[in-house]
């Protein structure tokens, strides 16, 4: 399975959204969102959440549990 990093990036890059638009939607900088894709810095919970939710996966999917997306 991939790692949560992959996921993001992944998700992102299947809506053709800039890490910019994805950082404005976490009320954080692209900089900060970039180093979450990246695996440098972890994600937090709030923001994780906050993705599950634009995304309508489930958190499980973004952490690399899963494979399914659906949210229960």
């Amino acid at each position: 399975m991939k790692s949560y990093y992959e996921r993001l990036r992944d998700l992102r890059e299947d809506r053709d959204m800039k890490q910019k638009e994805i950082a404005d939607i976490l009320g954080t900088t692209q900089q900060v969102y970039s180093r979450y894709e990246n695996g440098i810095n972890e994600l937090p919970i709030h923001h994780l959440i906050v993705l599950s939710e634009f995304y309508n996966v489930s958190t499980d999917y973004i952490l690399g549990l899963t494979d399914d997306m659906k949210k229960d």
